[in-house]
């Protein structure tokens, strides 16, 4: 029987809400340094099903607290679009979106 690494709850947490966000699983990988295999399976595990979209990718930045503080000192920083401000380690992802428009 092959033993694992015991991963803190908090990097499981932190890549579902990326994954539902439609953030790719590599490139949760890149961000939170877990592999992509162990997110697909915390997925299955879960039975996490991110909501289907065709309309949209998000973008993300990780971002320091000062940085966090300069992107939202512009008024037109979230203009038509959604935002996620989740933290992540000693830095922020901001996850951006925009607004789903009607043709």
């Amino acid at each position: 029987m092959k033993d694992g690494k015991s991963i803190d709850p908090y990097y499981v947490i932190k890549a579902l809400q990326l994954y539902i966000e439609g953030v790719t699983l590599r490139e949760i990988e890149r961000i939170l340094g877990v592999s992509h295999v162990s997110v697909m399976n915390w997925v299955r595990k879960y039975n996490v099903k991110a909501p289907e979209n065709l309309e949209y990718h998000p973008t993300y930045k990780v971002l320091t607290h000062a940085e966090l503080l300069d992107l939202f000192k512009e008024k037109d920083t979230m203009k038509s679009s959604g935002c996620l401000i989740t933290e992540l380690g000693d830095k922020f992802m901001v996850i951006k979106w925009e607004r789903f428009k009607r043709k």
